[in-house]
């Protein structure tokens, strides 16, 4: 094997958190190397947002970020906000629009973002290492040496920023967490996050609504969001359900208010406005027809509106407003936008992402135990914690 190559940092990873801290350290006079397995950086951004990139979101805050310790992410996201991203976009002139809920997309392709950060790089003269498979990581006397496609390579600093293991399709894996643990970091149980949940048992006649969407709140536990809500053929998705499968375990259930607008007693009103309607009827004038008709055939509220005792048209609307799903699973890691769980933050330094115990160590990005909501929020936590470890090599 020839003789290794030296530089002030590799960063293990070219996507998102890994291309930020190359360019963030190469431009304050580092020598930095990145290296990958896959054979183009940032695939991970390039599918995104169909294509567009949802490259942050203007309402970012660390209460939108799941993680064992939720104070861990208030450091990196106060020192490198979305602003700041916004300002490196408009100075590579690349078009930008907010979608909905502060979330912004790239008016023409992801493609630009790649190219951006790409440039950046260059700019910081960062040397980028791709179809590199890595071999084996060494760390002694200070200094860490990475076997990779063939070549060595040293630092006395290492970044690990390859991710977590959803989307294998993309070349995903578990390696940061057996890196992590091989030098001595705890790993908090990764599962998958913003991801479809799966039905079975009776839930399953569900599923023959596969293509209907509406708008709900979906709550598990204390959190709670209101997007739509799409019924596919083997379960719950949207973003609504996206959103708050980052927050479910397996075995719980999930509360749907269908009619988050309805206002109290309009079943009651329904059966005054309109006597001889069904209830069907009166949840079609509300909901898709054949989720209207789903959900009547459940309720199983016999004849007329006008038969009915206000209690229980109170109840029905008490049963649509907490209608309750228990999923016997998700579409798992392949259909996952990202993992919740990953590096425990109890051993890093929520300023630097160093490891305390292992000077020269750094994890950051979706490697780490910091899960953002959909829309944007896991690419501005990968660009704060990049920028951050790369202030810090």
């Amino acid at each position: 094997m020839p003789a290794a190559d030296h530089y002030d940092a590799i960063i293990l990873g070219a996507g998102g958190a890994g291309l930020m801290c190359a360019l963030s350290a190469g431009q304050r006079g580092r020598r930095v190397l990145v290296i990958d397995h896959a054979d183009a950086p940032g695939k991970k951004i390039l599918i995104s947002g169909g294509g567009r990139c949802n490259f942050t979101n203007i309402h970012t805050a660390p209460d939108r970020y799941l993680s064992a310790n939720p104070h861990f992410a208030k450091s990196a996201l106060g020192r490198y906000a979305p602003q700041d991203f916004i300002d490196l976009v408009e100075k590579h002139r690349i078009a930008w629009h907010e979608k909905t809920l502060g979330q912004l997309f790239c008016d023409g392709s992801a493609k630009q973002i790649v190219r951006m950060l790409l440039d950046e790089c260059e700019g910081g003269g960062v040397e980028i290492r791709l179809s590199a498979p890595i071999t084996d990581v060494t760390h002694a006397d200070g200094v860490f040496t990475i076997a990779h496609g063939g070549r060595t390579a040293t630092a006395p600093a290492l970044v690990i920023a390859t991710g977590g293991p959803s989307i294998p399709k993309l070349g995903a894996t578990g390696f940061a967490y057996d890196l992590a643990r091989r030098f001595g970091l705890k790993v908090v149980e990764p599962r998958p996050a913003l991801v479809p949940l799966t039905l079975g048992g009776e839930e399953a006649l569900f599923r023959t609504l596969s293509g209907v969407a509406t708008e709900v709140v979906a709550s598990a536990g204390k959190a709670a969001f209101r997007e739509a809500a799409l019924f596919t053929h083997r379960g719950l998705s949207g973003p609504a359900i996206l959103q708050i499968s980052s927050y479910w375990k397996n075995g719980e259930s999930i509360a749907i208010d269908f009619l988050p607008d309805a206002p109290a007693g309009w079943l009651a009103a329904a059966k005054r406005a309109r006597p001889r309607a069904h209830l069907r009827a009166a949840l079609a004038e509300r909901l898709p027809d054949r989720l209207a008709e789903t959900l009547a055939d459940r309720l199983a509220l016999p004849g007329e509106l006008a038969n009915q005792r206000d209690a229980a048209l109170a109840e029905v609307e008490r049963r649509l407003a907490t209608w309750r799903f228990t999923p016997n699973g998700s579409e798992g890691f392949a259909k996952a936008e990202v993992t919740v769980g990953g590096i425990a933050t109890a051993g890093l330094s929520s300023q630097t992402m160093a490891a305390r115990h292992l000077p020269g160590l750094h994890a950051i990005g979706e490697a780490v135990d910091v899960t953002g909501w959909l829309g944007g929020y896991n690419f501005q936590w990968a660009w704060a914690s990049g920028w951050a470890a790369g202030q810090a090599i």
